[in-house]
C-alpha cells in the first residue's frame, strides 16, 4: 500500500506481496479482487477489514 506495488498475495504460486514486503519494509497489503475489502499486516501477522 505505501507505494503501489501489485503483487500476488500467499493463496498465489509465487507470493510476490510477500517477497516485496520482506525486501522493502513495506508491511500492508490489501486485495485488489472485486468485492473484496481487507488488508494484511505481515509485522503483526494481522488481516482486517478496510
Amino acid at each position: 500500500m505505501t507505494c503501489g506495488h501489485t503483487g500476488c498475495c500467499d493463496s498465489s504460486p509465487n507470493r510476490h506481496a510477500t517477497a516485496h514486503a520482506q525486501s522493502s519494509a513495506h508491511p500492508v497489503i490489501r486485495s485488489l479482487e472485486p468485492g473484496e475489502a481487507w488488508a494484511y499486516c505481515y509485522v503483526h501477522d494481522r488481516t482486517a477489514p478496510r
